[in-house]
């Protein structure tokens, strides 16, 4: 077994163990009611956006009930999210478009995703992964992990992304994504970081398998992205 191997091969592991079942905590019923979700979670906490969906996707469940419900009645739905009127336009917008131009179902193409108001890459991507399972959407925490991995050069998120899929295989792919997002958050943070509670770390350090010294922690601590 390689250097390469071997290392990849204990991270799996090591997130198989904590995270054997990792699952999207962010509240949705269909795949409409996803993407509108993940668009809200731009800028805003997860939490806070699964207290407001839960209510409104109980009148919102496809296209045209944005068109009923209206435009400023759902400003009045999300406006404690931040940038809340932006995002009421480009999911009413998007909307319109879902139902002139897709019968109200959303193309599973990342380039026509990425064409509607207010749906980036990271959108798209986040919203294939879940769906489709053959993407790697790259957030703040998979960022600076495949960096402190010395997976990736940690340059940009593009780079990042590309990184991943080559290294991982793509059947795992999506376990891949909720696994690392939750293991950075808990054990390896990007303030506060404490070495000897970053589990894959040590484990990478005991086997050789990262030439950093312990002070060069500093150095990844300053790795910040927009995501």
């Amino acid at each position: 077994m390689n250097f390469f191997t071997k290392k990849i091969k204990i991270i799996e592991r090591i997130l198989d163990f904590l995270y054997p079942n990792p699952i999207k905590t962010l509240y949705y019923i269909n795949d409409y009611t996803l993407l509108i979700a993940i668009i809200l979670t731009s800028k805003s906490k997860e939490q806070k956006v699964n207290e407001i969906t839960k209510k409104l996707f109980k009148i919102i469940k496809e296209p045209k009930d944005i068109v009923n419900l209206s435009l400023k009645n759902l400003k009045f739905f999300i406006k404690s999210i931040g940038l809340y009127n932006i995002k009421s336009k480009n999911i009413y917008d998007l909307s319109i478009i879902l139902i002139k131009k897709y019968n109200g179902i959303i193309p599973n193409n990342i380039l026509e995703l990425e064409s509607f108001p207010g749906v980036g890459h990271k959108t798209a991507s986040v919203f294939l992964s879940i769906t489709n399972n053959y993407v790697f959407p790259v957030d703040t925490h998979i960022h600076r992990m495949m960096y402190r991995w010395k997976l990736s050069n940690g340059k940009n998120v593009k780079n990042t992304e590309k990184d991943a899929k080559r290294i991982f295989n793509k059947k795992n792919w999506k376990k891949l994504h909720f696994q690392i997002i939750l293991y950075g958050k808990e054990y390896s943070p990007s303030k506060n970081w404490n070495l000897k509670k970053d589990i894959i770390y040590q484990e990478l350090i005991n086997n050789n398998l990262l030439n950093v010294k312990m002070e060069d922690h500093q150095n990844h601590q300053k790795i910040k992205t927009k995501v």
